[in-house]
C-alpha cells in the first residue's frame, strides 16, 4: 500500500477515494469469494471497457487491496485476488447489496441476488 499522506473531510471521503470509482467495488465484490483471471472479470462486468477495467485494477493493486498475479502460460494469465485489506471492505459492500436489494424490492424490480454473483 502507498503511504501517501491526504487529506480527507471525513472516513466516508477517505473510503471512497480507496473503492470510489464505476467499477471498483463490482470487481471487489466479484473477488470476495475467489481469485479471478482478467478475461473472467471482464465477462463478469461487460459494460467496462478493457481500458476502464485495467486502470480500476491498477488502481486497487497500487492502493493495496488487489493482489496481481502474472501466470508465465502461453498466453500470459492474470490472476486477481483479494488482500487482506481488500477483504476488510466485503461488510461494507455486503451492506451496499442489502441495501440495494431492499431499494430494487421498493421500485418492484427483482433483483439479482448479491450471495449468488461471484
Amino acid at each position: 500500500m502507498k503511504s501517501e499522506k491526504k487529506q480527507f473531510n471525513c472516513p466516508v471521503e477517505a473510503t471512497l477515494s480507496l473503492i470510489g470509482g464505476k467499477y471498483k467495488p463490482l470487481i471487489l465484490w466479484h473477488l470476495r469469494t475467489q481469485p479471478l483471471h482478467y478475461m473472467e472479470l471482464q465477462r463478469l462486468i461487460p459494460n467496462a471497457t478493457p481500458k476502464m477495467l485495467s486502470g480500476q485494477l491498477r488502481d486497487l493493486e497500487n492502493c493495496g487491496m488487489v493482489n496481481r498475479e502474472v501466470i508465465p502460460e502461453k498466453p500470459p494469465k492474470t490472476l486477481y485476488s483479494l488482500t487482506s485489506f481488500g477483504k476488510s471492505v466485503i461488510p461494507v459492500l455486503s451492506a451496499m447489496c442489502d441495501w440495494g436489494t431492499e431499494y430494487l424490492n421498493h421500485l418492484n424490480v427483482q433483483p439479482a441476488s448479491c450471495s449468488s454473483q461471484k
